[in-house]
């Protein structure tokens, strides 16, 4: 039979994922010549010579049998002349790159790896074991091509046993650039001694100790979850009086403290190993893990050492990221030990170096799906293919929750969570991640670079300074019109109704949007309602104290001063602060009009007395839909205006009616009410717009996406008037996602554009 030569360029998560010595394997058995390398854009390039049948097998079997964790995305073949290649080797790696490639999140620790953990003679109760088709990837790789000279493995040289599994083409671990054992691997110390440190650090924890654990991506500080005297403490020292906190459990012990479905269940078992937000058991737990809440967040152990130190452990453990809110996460040693020495009693550390901060990941099931609130471990640097042609794209997001985005050659990546960019340190997190990921990623220099229309925010700042260093043409896009266009997007569709409710974005008119309506034709977003504006007093402090939104919609809605004194008195707030607030009302000073939705349930909240404060963010909107899973809704009466050319939903009367009934009705109903109001208020105005204008979908963002039962309730009644139902599935609903709604109207100048093919 006649031999033939064809070149391969492979594009795609075929790098770190075991995929050369797939198709050496492969290559070998089918008795082809030939060679495989990487590249130094992440991609692979293959030659292979053999007879045509042999070599038509190959690649139709390249994508079919591919390792568990590559995922072949196209594959370029050309034609090639004979050189007389009768056998198949692995070949150095090269800079030069042609195919653009992607390179693989950090993976949970496979049952292979784990059965070694427990019987293998080299690799038992070994924290780092690793092979081909698990271990961290993002947080080691410092550059690309991903060889183990490019991440912080390079620090552990390896001993000849392992060199020898690494150069078998056999073994599971050949070319595991993570490879190592206890010979030659890094080494885990509590409080720097290494003997028995996995053994004494869950003993600490079994004695009511607190302990930080340097992972994978990061530093956590854990102790145990049922044990109310330590969660307290850690709550103490740590300053967050009732942020809840992530726990770790195993498998077995997940199920006697929460409710889950099938599709958590696999969630969480998945290579991924996110956060799940489930239904908390009624006294499973302490109160002090998740103060006020009605659901808790849980994941199952990721890597050998969270395995190993679960071990014999028949609680859950809480484990939470060793930062200050909205701060980077630690992860050098001498800082954790400094940083935390008056918080931890116990430092469970190694010596590999950190080179990518990974935050956990976190989902929760909202309207039916499971939906981000934070993408992050696990599926970052993983690309979103979006073919919207173009210039590179660089979009550094909003202010809270920020994940940038990178996008170029049809794919967005998006970053891992970044934090609150409001202060000097996380903005130097931002700056160092940007580097990091264009550097891996091999994106090329971006021609624009994509920014929140605040003027205030650091993140604007920021793109204003790079656009004028390196000459890049500066987009900024409204926070709630990336919102839309982030669903959008992610559904292939131009042509929509969207619905936004959020807490805070800096509209058009230079007012708080956060309660809006957009009409979507033809790429083009334009707002087309919104909750009838109310007064803020005090600005963002208002945000902070919710009485203050409760005088100010009081105030709107022409209730007397008096009555508004006495109802804040009630609740608790001093004499003379209520005298300044109504002075500062009656004169419309600091007192900034707001149509946000998060503030309106932030009121209700106050109003109903579950949350006169907010310690961390969307606490007294999370507070408030744990009373509602209570109760029952009350009917609230509907009133849309027009205002010009916009709806306004007056949620002025329907709060008024839900003060009304304060002393007659339980806070549990009230607060159902006050989301199935929303629910519908926007429903209504929605579906009678879309009948309006011919438009089929209805799409749905935002912070407030995250309630369930207000998703769910829209959800119900866009599909009930036979309309489609659009919301993010792979990006976050909140401000996680904004950078990719930014990515899209950059390239589409203040348009979605036109998607390809």
């Amino acid at each position: 039979m006649p031999r033939i030569a064809r070149e391969l360029r492979v594009r795609g998560v075929v790098q770190g994922v075991g995929f050369r010595p797939f198709v050496y394997r492969l290559a070998t058995e089918l008795e082809l010549g030939g060679a495989v390398r990487n590249l130094g854009d992440a991609g692979v390039e293959i030659v292979v010579e053999g007879s045509r049948d042999a070599v038509e097998r190959f690649l139709a079997r390249l994508q079919d049998d591919a390792p568990p964790l590559a995922r072949v995305e196209s594959v370029d073949v050309s034609e090639r002349a004979l050189e007389g290649l009768d056998r198949f080797a692995i070949r150095p790696s090269t800079e030069v790159g042609g195919s653009a490639g992607a390179l693989p999140p950090d993976i949970a620790v496979c049952d292979d790896c784990l059965d070694d953990l427990t019987r293998h003679p080299r690799y038992a109760g070994y924290w780092a074991t690793t092979c081909t088709n698990c271990g961290p990837r993002f947080t080691v790789i410092d550059g690309i091509p991903y060889d183990r000279p490019r991440t912080s493995m390079d620090d552990f040289p390896m001993c000849p046993d392992c060199l020898r599994e690494y150069t078998d083409p056999g073994d599971r671990r050949y070319h595991a650039q993570t490879i190592a054992c206890p010979a030659c691997g890094p080494t885990v110390r509590l409080d720097g001694d290494p003997e028995r440190a996995v053994d004494r650090a869950r003993e600490a924890l079994a004695a009511g100790r607190i302990v930080a654990i340097k992972g994978i991506g990061g530093t956590h500080l854990a102790c145990d979850a049922t044990n109310d005297d330590a969660v307290r403490a850690l709550r103490e020292r740590l300053g967050r009086r009732a942020q809840p906190f992530a726990l770790m459990a195993t498998a077995t012990t997940v199920e006697t403290v929460a409710r889950v479905d099938d599709d958590e269940r696999r969630l969480l078992h998945g290579a991924e190993r996110p956060i799940v937000v489930l239904r908390r058991r009624a006294g499973a737990l302490p109160e002090s893990v998740a103060p006020g809440l009605h659901t808790i967040g849980v994941m199952l152990p990721y890597s050998g050492l969270h395995h190993l130190l679960l071990q014999g452990l028949d609680r859950p453990l809480v484990m939470t990221s060793a930062n200050a809110p909205g701060r980077p996460m630690l992860i050098e040693n001498d800082r954790i030990e400094r940083d935390l020495a008056r918080i931890a009693d116990h430092f469970l550390l190694h010596d590999r170096r950190i080179v990518a901060r990974c935050d956990d990941s976190v989902v929760r099931r909202s309207g039916g799906d499971l939906r981000f609130l934070r993408r992050s471990r696990g599926f970052v640097p993983d690309p979103i293919p979006l073919p919207l042609g173009g210039d590179p794209v660089l979009a550094v997001g909003g202010e809270t929750d920020v994940a940038f985005a990178l996008y170029d050659g049809g794919r967005i990546v998006l970053s891992q969570h970044i934090g609150a960019v409001d202060n000097p340190e996380t903005l130097g997190f931002l700056r160092e991640a940007i580097d990091h990921l264009m550097r891996i990623c091999g994106v090329a220099a971006p021609a624009i670079v994509a920014c929140d229309l605040h003027p205030g925010f650091e993140t604007t700042r920021l793109a204003g300074e790079l656009a004028e260093t390196f000459g890049w043409r500066c987009h900024a896009v409204q926070h709630h019109e990336a919102h839309v266009a982030s669903v959008l997007a992610e559904h292939r569709v131009r042509d929509a109704v969207g619905i936004v409710l959020d807490g805070f974005g800096h509209g058009r008119d230079a007012t708080a949007w956060g309660g809006e309506l957009f009409l979507v034709e033809d790429g083009a977003v334009r707002r087309a309602g919104s909750l009838v504006p109310v007064p803020l007093p005090g600005g963002d402090l208002a945000t902070r104290r919710p009485l203050r939104v409760v005088a100010g919609i009081l105030h709107e809605a022409g209730i007397d001063p008096a009555r508004i004194a006495r109802l804040l008195a009630e609740r608790g707030m001093d004499a003379t602060d209520v005298d300044v607030l109504l002075q500062q009302l009656a004169r419309g000073v600091n007192a900034p009009s707001t149509t946000s939705a998060g503030r309106f349930l932030d009121a209700v909240a106050a109003l109903l007395g579950v949350c006169d404060e907010r310690t961390y963010e969307g606490e007294p909107a999370m507070r408030l839909e744990a009373t509602a899973a209570k109760g029952e809704p009350l009917p609230v009466a509907i009133e849309i205006r027009r205002d010009g050319d916009l709806l306004r939903l007056d949620g002025l009367s329907a709060f008024v009616s839900l003060c009304e009934r304060v002393d007659d009705c339980r806070a549990e109903d009230l607060a159902a009410s006050a989301q199935r109001f929303l629910a519908d208020g926007f429903a209504q105005m929605a579906i009678e717009l879309a009948r309006e204008r011919g438009l089929a979908a209805v799409a749905f963002s935002g912070g407030v996406a995250y309630n369930d039962a207000i998703s769910r309730r829209l959800r119900t009644l866009v599909e009930a008037a036979g309309l489609d139902w659009l919301t993010n599935r792979c990006i976050p609903c909140g401000d996680g996602g904004v950078a990719f709604g930014q990515v899209v109207l950059a390239v589409g100048d203040g348009e979605i554009p036109r998607y390809g093919q």
